[in-house]
């Protein structure tokens, strides 16, 4: 029996389809099936495969701007620069930006206009992640599904030939 012969037959008793109508997902599980090869596959090492260096980039940007570290050394970076714009520069005239601080107003907006739409591309990627997860666990699923359905085949038809060898003897 061909390749093809012996996947569209697994597709019609197995999942009652033509083997032509079936999703790639369950096409791949059908041809792991026939091959006897494993069906699982990480994730996250598809996903690496596939990011481009904008996507690690901004994995990166959400990863290190969301952390306890960042919100901390920046808090101290905007109150150093408040207090020495405002005592210490001030003393001798040499405040670069005085209160109201408007150049660091200027800096705050600009960083936050670049580091929101990086951080809601980290989240898209996160998603896309998360959909791959889901897609490769419907497929281990639908493959262990099959296989005990197969071994239910298989072990009704053992059953019935003991029962015919009992029967005759």
């Amino acid at each position: 029996m061909s390749d093809e012969a012996h996947l569209s037959d697994l597709a019609l008793r197995l999942l009652g389809r033509p083997y032509a109508d079936l999703d790639p997902e369950e096409g791949r599980v059908l041809q792991a099936i026939a091959a006897r090869a494993p069906t699982s596959r990480d994730a996250a090492d598809l996903d690496d495969a596939r990011a481009s260096f904008g996507d690690r980039l901004a994995d990166r940007v959400a990863a290190v701007g969301g952390s306890w570290g960042f919100i901390i050394v920046f808090a101290l970076v905007l109150l150093a620069w408040m207090l020495l714009n405002s005592e210490v520069l001030q003393h001798f005239g040499l405040a670069f930006d005085p209160y109201p601080f408007i150049f660091l107003n200027l800096m705050l907006s600009t960083l936050a206009a670049v580091q929101a739409p990086i951080i809601m591309m980290s989240q898209n990627r996160a998603s896309a992640k998360d959909r791959l997860a889901a897609s490769l666990d419907y497929e281990i699923n639908l493959r262990a599904e099959l296989e005990i359905m197969r071994l239910h085949h298989k072990i009704d038809a053992l059953t019935e030939k003991v029962g015919e060898l009992g029967g005759n003897g």
